[in-house]
């Protein structure tokens, strides 16, 4: 029986050569990892070995024993299809054993996924989709330094190929922008992308103009030459400048079979051909690495205050009040706990958001017109544990969507407000009319969305929200409307309220927002005719509540859903799923914006796409017809 391996630990004063075998360890595992698994990215994986190596021995502040040390710092894989790389440093690191590495790499059920995900405690959130680990480091490093004022660093390693994202570019504006020194890139330059030549290959004198164009200081280096990498990681460090390194790499690095060869992305090396290159390699090693440790954790921060009561704004019914406004008047109220921050787009005097800005400045962060940065910032700051309220126009959240569809891979709470929705906005036009972002939220996993008609109704909904798991989203509306409820009432997520009800209801009207108001009128009319309607605030679009959608179906037997959004996944959708689960087949219309609108006045279009008072009116006495 032969004896176990001697394992040699590697620490921060570890020579060089040492590092180096490191780094052949994290090539030699990144092969046999994908190799087993017969799917990965190794030759993404060899390139920046190097990178990695020096920096988890000699620069990486963390303690893999306690990864929710306050001060340790911070790593983001935003080429998270390197994951063997990674995988493999939490192996050297002794995170993870070898068995695991080896049979559970990629396969159902555990927690070495192909990208990275929060499941694993030494990862904070999801990456993968090319472009948004940078953008997330930003966020994490404003949380470092201007929330909780721990003296972590945030280090995050790019690919060249996602170097083409927009976002890429929106981080490093706002990490200029901010003076993050707090905040490292590297960019693994390795000349190769999925399917040929990156933009810019080996142009690293390009890369070094972009980033300094943006704010941030640049250090090319040769990716592969330890001792340079090693000084720029200590340059990089000493907290004077954000900081870009941009290392010019090998793809395929230390095996000469793929080594900058195209056509090897992502494929793991067929088995005999990964037995030549471990060999290549120098073979398995068992070397173990213990890295700076954290320095000492700050005390002070924001979380560090106690909370003060929750005071929300209290309207008289009857009054005109944009559920614009109440958002931001209960945002502000919330500024009572430590934990809410708050994130705008430069749209803060029309979303209201910059109320809370007034009020508590230090827990306010503008993005300027950056939408995919602001969900990123927030990102950045839920995983720190604070409760981020992120708010834009609505339409314009579409162009984050990617950023949230991965927030709730990464399963983050946070909490999104899209203002000025519909075609009620008026004059403006369709650029600005958010109709599809119902659709869209109510596709992200676990998510909870919310449309309040009233003021008393938004303000309890933001509040609400500050208590909600996972990713929320609050409707608001531009104009101003009359207060439908008392102060004091509740509004219980999954709820609805009924406004109208009575014995002899033979139609059931259904609407949220300016189209609740639309159906009360709509009612009004329809009783002049002697048509007793039903009217139902459906205030929570996600969950719905379906026990009074049931019963509004069995007991008036039609029902006309109304909203100021596209047809396709909004609240008749919702309705509809909702009735069908329960095997109720009411008579049914469906009234929403079907065509494209234009300018004009708030009643104009709202007539014109067919969702104003007199055509509800209109579909009631057609099914009430029937």
């Amino acid at each position: 029986m032969s004896a176990a391996p001697t394992t040699v630990t590697l620490g921060p004063d570890s020579d060089l050569a040492q590092v180096s075998e490191l780094a052949q360890q994290l090539r030699v595992d990144s092969v046999r990892a994908s190799t087993a698994a017969g799917s990965g990215h190794p030759t993404s994986s060899l390139s920046a070995a190097d990178l990695m190596a020096v920096l988890m021995t000699r620069h990486l502040r963390y303690d893999w024993a306690a990864p929710d040390d306050p001060a340790g710092d911070h790593l983001i894989f935003s080429k998270g299809h390197a994951s063997p790389l990674l995988y493999a440093m939490f192996k050297a690191a002794g995170a993870i054993d070898d068995d695991e590495l080896m049979t559970t790499y990629r396969r159902f059920g555990h927690r070495l996924q192909g990208h990275p995900t929060p499941v694993l405690p030494w990862v904070d959130l999801a990456t993968g989709s090319l472009g948004q680990g940078i953008a997330y480091g930003v966020g994490i490093a404003l949380a470092g330094r201007d929330l909780e004022r721990q003296p972590y660093r945030v280090w995050v390693l790019c690919g060249d190929s996602e170097m083409a994202e927009g976002s890429v570019w929106e981080a490093l504006d706002k990490a200029g922008h901010h003076r993050l020194t707090n905040f490292v890139a590297l960019i693994d330059v390795n000349r190769l992308g999925q399917s040929g030549p990156t933009e810019l290959e080996w142009d690293t004198a390009a890369y070094a103009r972009r980033v300094e164009a943006f704010g941030c200081r640049a250090l090319v280096v040769d990716g592969h030459d330890l001792a340079e990498v090693d000084r720029a990681l200590t340059v990089a460090a000493d907290g004077t400048a954000p900081t870009v390194v941009v290392a010019r790499t090998v793809k395929g690095r230390g095996v000469s079979e793929v080594a900058d060869k195209n056509g090897w992305h992502g494929k793991p090396l067929p088995k005999d051909m990964a037995e030549r290159a471990v060999a290549e390699l120098g073979g398995v090693r068992h070397l173990a690495v213990h890295g700076p440790k954290p320095p000492a954790a700050a005390t002070t921060g924001a979380r560090a205050g106690k909370a003060g009561p929750v005071e929300l704004p209290r309207y008289e019914v009857g009054d005109e009040v944009a559920t614009r406004v109440a958002f931001g008047a209960a945002l502000t109220a919330l500024g009572a706990r430590p934990e809410v921050v708050a994130l705008d787009a430069e749209v803060g005097n029309s979303t209201h958001s910059e109320d809370f800005g007034e009020a508590h400045p230090e827990r306010f962060f503008q993005t300027y017109i950056a939408e995919q940065q602001m969900i990123a910032d927030a990102v950045g700051m839920a995983v720190r544990g604070f409760r981020p309220y992120a708010t834009t126009f609505a339409a314009f959240l579409t162009r984050a969507h990617d950023f949230i569809r991965m927030a709730a891979v990464s399963q983050i709470t946070m909490s999104l407000c899209g203002t000025h929705s519909g075609v009620e906005i008026g004059a403006d036009g369709p650029s600005q009319m958010g109709v599809e972002d119902l659709a869209m939220m109510r596709a992200v996993l676990g998510s909870t969305v919310l449309y309040p008609s009233d003021a008393t109704s938004a303000a309890a909904l933001t509040a609400a929200m500050a208590d909600i798991d996972g990713i929320s989203y609050l409707r608001t509306t531009r104009g101003a409307y009359p207060v439908l409820y008392a102060a004091d009432e509740s509004f219980p997520v999954g709820g609805s309220k009924t406004l109208r009800r009575g014995e002899h209801d033979r139609v059931t009207l259904v609407g949220a927002g300016v189209t609740l108001h639309e159906c009360l009128a709509a009612a009004e009319e329809l009783a002049a005719d002697d048509i007793q309607a039903r009217v139902v605030d459906l205030y929570s679009v996600k969950p719905v509540d379906a026990d009074t959608l049931a019963r509004a179906a069995r007991e008036t037997g039609a029902l006309v859903v109304v909203e100021d959004h596209h047809p396709e996944g909004g609240i008749g959708e919702a309705v509809l799923s909702a009735l069908a689960a329960g095997g109720h087949q009411p008579a049914f219309a469906h009234l929403a914006v079907t065509d494209l609108p234009g300018s004009g006045t708030t009643e104009e279009l709202l007539d014109a796409a067919g969702i104003s008072r007199n055509h509800i009116a209109r579909a009631a006495r057609t099914l009430v017809g029937r």
